[in-house]
């Protein structure tokens, strides 16, 4: 069960702080647990955790493909690898040894990939990842989870834990708006709502939840209800609670940090395309390479603020489908 804060403001702590509070935990937890990572320790806040585990702990170096093979064979021996680089190498980098070393032969991995979208902010469009979740869609059995914030992630990584198979979350290092309370509970596989509307679906995962959330705020003065759905679970997508927000709402938004191309985005198009006839508009990078800036000047840049989203809502209410 999940409950909503009164009021969005950002956390006290980063995101990766609280990665690696629930690491130390689960670890104490259950001796399977193994962290790996490609010489990022320190970047995701999991120093003092190698410095206290070296027996549960692995820094694989610069060799990203390696570390999921790795984790892949440590998965055979019956452990519960954890693996961590940036996404753009969690998944370009590494997706051979994802797809045969761990999926295809059925591993039981985690896989943090860091800085997802544009939240990589100064180190640019090379480490910028807004085609990850498109190429883990593209490999059969993958769970691809974007927490939103603290609570989220607490919950999340123990259920991803728990859970069998490869898992792919999306995780920002940075401290992010608080949408939950803490000791929030979620189901994986699921979409939450985090504001009811009749007028308009607002669907947005990580980043965007906050700013879609604003967007519902500044459509109420316009006398638009908006519905803001969390899908925080990207694969398997909660088909359900897409196919009952197109019928209730007849009009759709999704709001992703990633290229409007092969995610969120799509995910839900497709959904409609086979279920149901809705007018849906995406935001997100819109098929762009990635570029330096600070997270308001790529927001702005690549139309994924707020504003930007309440102008796709108004769009969409004006081309619903008359009865």
């Amino acid at each position: 069960m999940y409950r909503i804060v009164d009021k969005v403001v950002e956390e006290h702590k980063e995101m990766r702080v609280a990665f690696a509070e629930v690491m130390e935990e689960m670890s104490q937890e259950d001796d399977r647990i193994i962290y790996l990572d490609a010489d990022l320790i320190n970047s995701i806040g999991m120093t003092n955790y190698w410095n206290e585990h070296r027996d549960k702990a692995v820094n694989c170096g610069i060799q990203e493909a390696n570390m999921i093979g790795v984790a892949s064979g440590m998965s055979a021996t019956g452990l519960i690898p954890f693996t961590h680089t940036f996404g753009t190498f969690a998944s370009r980098r590494v997706m051979d040894q994802v797809f045969i070393s761990a999926a295809y032969a059925k591993q039981n991995i985690k896989i943090i990939g860091s800085d997802p979208g544009i939240t990589a902010t100064l180190n640019g469009g090379t480490h910028m990842p807004l085609e990850d979740i498109g190429m883990m869609r593209c490999v059969p059995e993958v769970t691809i989870i974007e927490p939103t914030d603290s609570a989220m992630l607490r919950d999340i990584l123990r259920k991803a834990k728990d859970a069998p198979g490869v898992f792919y979350i999306r995780l920002s290092r940075k401290k992010a708006e608080k949408i939950y309370e803490d000791g929030s509970t979620f189901e994986i596989g699921k979409i939450a709502e985090v504001r009811s509307g009749e007028d308009v679906t607002i669907i947005a995962s990580g980043i965007m939840v906050a700013e879609a959330i604003t967007a519902a705020n500044a459509l109420v003065n316009e006398g638009i209800k908006a519905r803001v759905l969390n899908a925080y679970t990207i694969k398997p997508i909660d088909k359900d609670s897409i196919i009952k927000a197109a019928y209730e709402t007849k009009a759709i938004v999704t709001a992703e940090n990633h290229n409007i191309l092969n995610g969120l985005g799509s995910a839900v198009a497709e959904v409609l395309a086979e279920n149901c006839c809705c007018p849906l508009a995406r935001i997100g990078v819109q098929d762009q390479f990635g570029e330096v800036g600070d997270l308001e000047y790529l927001k702005k840049t690549f139309k994924m603020r707020a504003v930007d989203i309440a102008q796709a809502a108004k769009k969409v209410i004006g081309c619903k489908y008359v009865d």
